[in-house]
């Protein structure tokens, strides 16, 4: 069994699964962020644990990649990946694929110099770029679907609701 076929089976099974019982699908995601000295912190999730920093311009002392750099390869890589399962699903080659995120910024609102800048990105693109033997027409069809399919693409394009608790910890004297 070739890669593509592999693939195709574990999704098709997944799919199946899921919406024969629903509740398979369902739950939640949890990591934890520990900040560390140097505006770094380390991320910890099951098994995966790595480390996200600051630069030295901020402050930081370069221990890892900044967040921007985690969250523009969290879209990047949902969208290959997801382009990859869904042209395994619908039987289209593809011999390489590359996604390229932009996202424009403006740090004034980032360090609250300007109450009229935002601090997240002004705006994001990404160009996805395919070597398939497939006509162009296969190719669309399989970027269609994962698109529509994408969690990290829907999460950036519609936003997620987000809440705030706040536990206060005081230490021991």
């Amino acid at each position: 069994m070739d890669e593509a076929d592999a693939i195709r089976t574990a999704i098709e099974r997944c799919a199946r699964a899921v919406e024969l019982r629903p509740a398979v699908g369902q739950g939640t995601a949890v990591t934890t962020v520990r900040l560390k000295p140097g505006l770094a912190c380390e991320v910890e999730d099951g098994p995966w644990k790595f480390v996200v920093g600051m630069t030295d311009s901020y402050g930081g002392t370069n221990a890892g990649p900044n967040p921007g750099v985690y969250g523009r390869g969290a879209v990047g890589s949902c969208l290959a990946i997801g382009y990859s399962m869904w042209a395994a699903r619908l039987g289209v080659p593809i011999k390489a694929l590359e996604v390229e995120i932009a996202a424009d910024y403006d740090a004034r609102g980032e360090l609250g110099v300007s109450d009229t800048v935002r601090p997240g990105y002004l705006a994001m693109r990404y160009t996805v770029t395919v070597e398939s033997s497939a006509p162009v027409e296969d190719i669309t069809r399989v970027l269609d679907a994962a698109d529509r399919c994408s969690s990290w693409r829907d999460d950036i394009a519609h936003g997620v609701p987000l809440t705030r608790e706040v536990r206060v910890l005081v230490p021991e004297r």
